[in-house]
C-alpha cells in the first residue's frame, strides 16, 4: 500500500471513530399510542429511557401496554439504524462495513 492510501485509510479510521462517538451520544425517541409510550434510544441502539404517561395506564390492559411498549422500542430502533446510516453512510460513501451499523 502506497503512503497516499495509507493516509486515506487512516482518515477514513479517524473520521469512523469520530462519528461512533456521536452516534452514542445521540439520542433519538420513539412512540406509540399518541404519545402514551415514549422510548429514547442512543444513535448506537441502546435504549435509556422508557416513559409512560399516566393516561396510558389509566383504564389499559397488561397486553395492550405490552404490545404499545414493543410498538415504541421498534420506532426508536428504526430511528437510531437510521441516524447511523446517514452518518456513517456519509463517511463510507454507501459501503457496507460488517460491525459499523
Amino acid at each position: 500500500m502506497n503512503r497516499d492510501m495509507l493516509r486515506q485509510a487512516q482518515k477514513l479510521q479517524a473520521r469512523l471513530t469520530q462519528a461512533q462517538a456521536e452516534l452514542e451520544s445521540a439520542t433519538v425517541e420513539g412512540s406509540a399510542g399518541g404519545g402514551a409510550i415514549t422510548v429514547t434510544v442512543t444513535g448506537q441502539q441502546k435504549v435509556t429511557a422508557v416513559k409512560v404517561s399516566p393516561e396510558a395506564l389509566e383504564g389499559a390492559d397488561r397486553e395492550m401496554l405490552e404490545d404499545l411498549i414493543l410498538a415504541a422500542v421498534n420506532d426508536a430502533l428504526d430511528k437510531a439504524r437510521d441516524l447511523a446510516a446517514q452518518r456513517l453512510g456519509a463517511i463510507t460513501g454507501g459501503l457496507n462495513i460488517p460491525g459499523l451499523m
